[in-house]
């Protein structure tokens, strides 16, 4: 019995090597699965120039606190960019009013405009146009005023206009063209630059 025992246990004793290896493998495998996993750094990823919204066939208005339509912006379709937080309008068409009453109408082929719309481009066919103000007690009447040109750069805070690439500038019945221009309507100062030329009628109102 004790022979039987002594050669049993020389036989168990010569696969317990590779017992307790597989055990061991087998604790390995189960560890590793089993194991909380690192935490990894946060990877910044490349923010791409993609739209995160569309608005087809829209118009958007803002009024002031009494009520008064202050702006209208209509447009095929607009796109916004996270990335620079701009709009980009495909057939654009806005209209603003200003305090005195005074309605400025601007139409492009495409427009991209900031966050809260006081910088707007316009590209192709860009016009923007400022109609006339009848005279008030104290004040002259201000003729019709029209921008042209595939690129018109509009700051509307600041009511101005400008551009580095050639414009027209129609005043009532006077004609300007220029290679470039820079128009502030509150100091009313008008920058023509470039090739100027210009065409003034007699009986203009200025």
């Amino acid at each position: 019995m004790i022979r039987v025992i002594r050669q049993g246990w020389d036989q168990l004793s010569i696969y317990l090597p590779v017992v307790l290896m597989g055990l061991l493998a087998l604790g390995t495998w189960w560890l590793v699965r089993n194991a909380p996993m690192p935490q990894l750094p946060a990877i910044d990823r490349p923010v791409h120039h993609q739209p995160d919204y569309f608005m087809r066939s829209f118009s958007v208005k803002t009024f002031d606190a009494t009520g008064r339509l202050q702006s209208e912006v209509q447009g095929d379709e607009a796109r916004h960019y996270p990335d620079t937080d701009t709009l980009e309008i495909d057939q654009v068409r806005m209209r603003s009013v200003g305090l005195d009453g005074r309605v400025t109408v601007a139409t492009a082929n495409r427009a991209l405009s900031n966050a809260d719309g006081s910088e707007v481009q316009l590209f192709g066919n860009a016009i923007v146009t400022r109609e006339p103000l009848p005279a008030k007690p104290g004040a002259v009447a201000q003729p019709r005023m029209e921008f042209r040109g595939e690129f018109l750069h509009a700051f509307t805070n600041t009511e101005r206009v400008r551009s580095d690439q050639p414009v027209t500038l129609t005043r009532g019945n006077d004609r300007f063209t220029a290679d470039n221009m820079d128009y502030d309507n509150l100091d009313q100062l008008l920058q023509l630059r470039g090739r100027v030329r210009g065409m003034i009628l007699p009986g203009t109102t200025r």
